[in-house]
């Protein structure tokens, strides 16, 4: 019989396809109603079927798993629903994961907790790292405070240069000022690398500089005591920080209250000279601080306190611990500097 149309053809192809029938196996499938009859030269054995290919034509979830495929490699821990491969010796203290867990293997899967040794990633270690990395820019931060008052104590040449331009004193506190806002009102600024590095280098440098005009007023026998004295304290507030189980997280509201009183007695302390009331101020801040100092660690911390700051924001909390040890000092070296004749 002669060939059917071009576009019957067609027609005929679109109608098996949306049948989802088998066109290159079964070409004798109904046809608009009738058979199609067979073509010249058409072998119904054709393709012939490959060795271990099942039979049957087609079948709902092809491609069937064929035996022994993908093929095991020597040694290969055994999946599930294969069999051990020769040669595969189980590894100590390897367990099979559970069907439908990410494969881990040289690890040790525990049923009890649900959790695969090695390579947990929780709350806990987060927050380890997260506290590793704001004590090491702190650290980093107070060298360079530091390095900036040993120069400005022992370096005549400098102090005089400082002593003759007025006007860095006053940039330094200006860039201070704008970076320290900066940080603390506009999340993104402290947040996102690396630009939260580049404000606070630039905080830290006109700090220390500040510190360093500010030191250079007393003689190196009593910074260097302040120096030690702080240290001692916000060492023994750290540990204290990490030890106690007092909640500080809570205080937030009171201490601001506190930080605001002690702005007004300071505005009042600059019309009232004496050093009865400077020692007063002084030792004031250096508490108020002190505790600053103890709540700051524990928002780090977090855990068991109520508050706790996101492990983002590391670059805020390095700086909110930077500003309490720079207050304690300044505060301990003018409880020092009043006592002096």
């Amino acid at each position: 019989m002669d060939e059917p149309p071009v576009q019957k053809r067609l027609d005929y192809e679109l109608t098996a396809a949306k049948q989802n029938t088998d066109f290159c196996q079964y070409p004798n499938q109904a046809y608009y109603g009738g058979q199609y009859p067979q073509q010249p030269g058409y072998n119904p054995n054709y393709p012939p079927q490959q060795p271990g290919y099942p039979s049957g034509g087609f079948i709902p979830g092809y491609p069937p798993q064929q035996p022994g495929y993908p093929p095991q490699q020597p040694g290969y821990p055994p999946q599930p629903g294969y069999p051990p491969q020769p040669g595969y010796s189980p590894q100590p203290g390897f367990v099979q994961p559970p069907p439908g867990m990410p494969g881990a293997y040289g690890a040790a899967y525990d049923p009890e907790t649900g959790s695969v040794k090695g390579f947990e990633f929780n709350d806990q270690s987060i927050r380890r790292g997260f506290i590793r990395k704001v004590y090491s820019i702190l650290t980093a931060q107070l060298l360079i405070t530091l390095g900036f008052i040993t120069l400005f104590l022992y370096h005549r040449p400098t102090k005089l240069w400082v002593q003759n331009h007025p006007e860095m004193f006053w940039i330094a506190l200006g860039v201070m000022i704008v970076t320290l806002i900066s940080m603390a009102c506009c999340g993104d600024v402290r947040r996102k690398a690396p630009m939260n590095f580049i404000f606070l280098t630039l905080f830290t440098l006109a700090q220390a500089f500040l510190l360093g005009v500010t030191t250079a007023n007393f003689s190196s026998q009593e910074v260097m005591l302040a120096v030690g004295i702080t240290a001692a304290v916000c060492l023994g507030l750290t540990l204290f920080a990490f030890q106690t189980k007092w909640d500080f997280t809570v205080m937030g509201g009171v201490l601001f209250v506190a930080v605001l009183i002690l702005m007004l007695f300071g505005l009042i302390a600059m019309f009232f000279p004496g050093k009865t009331i400077t020692l007063v101020y002084a030792s004031a801040g250096a508490l108020i601080f002190s505790i600053y100092l103890v709540y700051d660690t524990q928002l780090m911390l977090g855990g068991e306190h109520k508050y706790s700051i996101s492990p983002e924001e590391y670059i805020f909390a390095a700086l909110n611990l930077y500003l309490d040890i720079v207050n304690i000092f300044l505060y301990i070296l003018t409880i020092i500097g009043a006592t002096r004749d």
